[in-house]
């Protein structure tokens, strides 16, 4: 499991710099809604509707977040958090974030802070440039994970037709999103994989326990994966995936 194989790395990764042994403290909280995005002028993202909260991991100064739609809190030494169960959508944003807060301080990965304000929208616009410039021969996008902002940007440059988008929220499936309909991604997640030729998928599947199942059909359709946001950041490093998230600070 992706879960486990982080898990591990990560302990790997405290030894080696000795941070074990450091009382280090991470801490993990949920943000407000103007803390996570600042003003962005929508009232359409996950965390506007309550569907997640993003939580903030610090240590020595420097911040990873991770989205969960199951909040907490939690204050301990890093030998404490290696310790925790990571069986419930909490307890793995926790390890998400800190392993984000973690590698920052190493200086082993950026952008592990969520965009706010306008940057928001410059995101789906730099995410679209960048599938044009090196896509450019995609004719089937696949998206898994509502993101307005991605989404929207994508359409207009590929049309709609060209798009395929699955989430797990229920009040998101089958409406239809600038002329897409949203797919169930506990049904539908592998015939979005295996009708598209470029796969983008929310780095909340690490949280969510869907990225092993989203990584192993990507790899048996030998579809490129490209994950983005920055709850997958520091995993990203750790697993040796594609990440995009432009406007990450």
């Amino acid at each position: 499991m992706v879960i486990n194989e982080l898990h591990k790395k990560f302990t790997q990764l405290v030894n080696k710099h000795n941070l074990n042994n450091k009382e280090i403290e991470v801490s993990a909280r949920p943000l407000s809604i103007r803390e996570a995005i600042g003003e962005t002028g929508r009232d359409n993202l996950p965390l506007q509707r309550g569907h997640e909260v993003l939580i903030q991991a610090e240590l020595g100064g420097y911040a990873g977040q991770a989205f969960t739609d199951n909040p907490g809190d939690f204050k301990g030494t890093i030998k404490d958090l290696l310790h925790q169960d990571f069986d419930d959508n909490f307890n793995r944003a926790l390890l998400i974030a800190s392993i984000n807060a973690v590698t920052c301080y190493l200086g082993l990965v950026d952008g592990t802070v969520h965009c706010k304000d306008e940057d928001l929208e410059k995101c789906g616009e730099d995410v679209a440039e960048y599938i044009s410039k090196n896509h450019s021969q995609a004719r089937n996008i696949g998206i898994i994970g509502f993101q307005p902002v991605i989404i929207e940007n994508i359409v207009n440059n590929f049309g709609s037709e060209s798009v395929m988008v699955t989430d797990l929220n229920e009040d998101k499936i089958g409406e239809e999103y600038h002329g897409v309909e949203i797919w169930d991604g506990s049904q539908k997640t592998e015939e979005l994989i295996k009708n598209s030729d470029l796969v983008l998928a929310t780095g909340s599947t690490v949280v969510n326990d869907s990225l092993d199942e989203i990584t192993a059909k990507a790899k048996e359709h030998k579809k490129e994966l490209l994950l983005f946001g920055t709850t997958i950041a520091g995993p990203a490093v750790l697993l040796g995936l594609n990440r995009i998230c432009p406007r990450s600070y």
